[in-house]
C-alpha cells in the first residue's frame, strides 16, 4: 500500500499481526505524519507488542497522493486505521473500543481515572487557541493548564500519569506535549516552564520509550502540519475538515498537494527531545 516504517513484535503466527496505518508526512510523503490520532494508537500497540501479545506492522500512507489499492479498500476514510485478521476499523472511536476489547492485552492499557481524564481533555484545544490567537492571554490559559497537570504529577510522585506502568492516558497526552513544545515554540516562542519540574521529569521518561520515539513525528512534519492548517482556514488551499468523533483534535489534509520547497523535501529531520533540565537534578529528586 505504502511504505512499512515499523514493525514489532513476533510474527511465527503465535499473536495476531495487527496492522495500523497513519498518516504519511505531509513534507515527503513516507515518513510518519504529525496526527497525533495515529501517534496515539501506535503507542497504544507498540507497548502491546513489547509485551508479544500481538505482532504490529505500521504502514504510512500519503493522503495527497493516495495509492489505488488504498482508494479502492477505503475509498474517502482518513487514517488512523486499524486491520485485524482482515476486519478494518475506521473511526477512532471503534479502534480506541477495540484496542481495549479485542486486542490481546489491550484492556490492561485502558485506565478508569476521571482526575487524569478531565485533565487531558482540552489541554488541545488550548494550544489550537495559542496558535490562532496569538496572544498572552491564551498562552497563559495554556501555560495554567500545564501547571495543573504537573501538580497532579508532582502529588501523586509516579513515574507516569496513573502510576509506574504506561497506560492510555499517556498515549495521549504526550504527543499533544510534543506538538505543543515544537509549533508552540515554532509559532509563538511557547516554552513549557521550566519550573514545572514534575511534567518536565514525566516527559524525559517518555523520552527513553521507543513507544515514543519510534512513533514521534519529525519538528518539520509537526510544524508543517499546522502550516497547512493555517493556509487551509486562510483560503489558500482547498482542506476538507474531517470532524473526529471524541476528543477536541481536528486535523485537516489538503485536498491538493502544497509544493513544498526543495530544501524541506532534503532536510535532514530532527526530533526535539531534549529537556531544559539537569537530568541528574531530576534524578536526585526522585528519590
Amino acid at each position: 500500500m505504502s511504505d512499512e516504517i515499523a514493525e514489532n513484535g513476533t510474527a511465527n503466527g503465535d499473536v495476531p499481526e495487527i496492522e495500523l496505518i497513519i498518516k504519511a508526512s505531509t513534507i515527503d510523503g513516507r515518513r510518519k505524519g504529525a496526527c497525533l490520532f495515529c501517534q496515539e494508537y501506535f503507542m497504544d500497540l507498540y507497548l502491546l507488542a513489547e509485551l508479544k501479545t500481538i505482532s504490529l506492522k505500521v504502514t504510512t500512507v500519503d493522503m495527497q497522493k493516495p495509492p489505488p489499492d488504498f482508494r479502492t479498500n477505503f475509498e474517502a476514510t482518513h487514517p488512523p486505521i486499524l486491520i485485524d485478521n482482515g476486519l478494518a476499523i475506521l473511526e477512532n472511536e471503534k479502534i480506541e473500543r477495540h484496542i481495549m476489547k479485542s486486542v490481546p492485552g489491550g484492556h490492561n492499557l485502558f485506565v478508569q481515572d476521571k482526575e487524569v481524564a478531565s485533565l487531558i481533555e482540552n489541554l488541545y484545544s488550548k494550544l489550537k487557541l495559542v496558535l490562532v490567537r496569538k496572544d498572552e492571554q491564551k498562552s497563559a490559559a495554556l501555560r495554567a493548564h500545564l501547571g495543573r497537570i504537573d501538580a497532579l504529577l508532582e502529588r501523586r510522585g509516579t513515574r507516569f500519569l496513573t502510576g509506574d506502568t504506561m497506560c492510555c492516558f499517556d498515549c495521549e497526552l504526550m504527543p499533544r506535549l510534543q506538538h505543543i513544545r515544537v509549533a508552540g515554540k515554532y509559532f509563538v516562542d511557547f516554552e513549557i516552564p521550566t519550573s514545572f519540574r514534575a511534567l518536565w521529569r514525566y516527559m524525559y521518561h517518555m523520552y527513553q520509550l521507543d513507544a515514543f520515539t519510534q512513533s514521534c513525528p519529525a519538528d518539520q512534519d509537526i510544524i508543517n502540519h499546522y502550516k497547512l492548517q493555517q493556509l487551509s482556514s486562510k483560503g489558500l488551499i482547498m482542506s476538507p475538515t474531517l470532524t473526529r468523533q471524541r476528543k477536541e483534535d481536528i486535523t485537516t489534509t489538503p485536498a491538493t498537494a502544497l509544493k513544498m520547497k526543495k530544501h524541506e523535501e532534503l532536510e535532514t529531520p530532527t526530533f526535539t527531545t531534549s529537556i531544559p533540565i539537569d537530568v541528574n537534578d531530576l534524578n536526585n529528586s526522585e528519590q
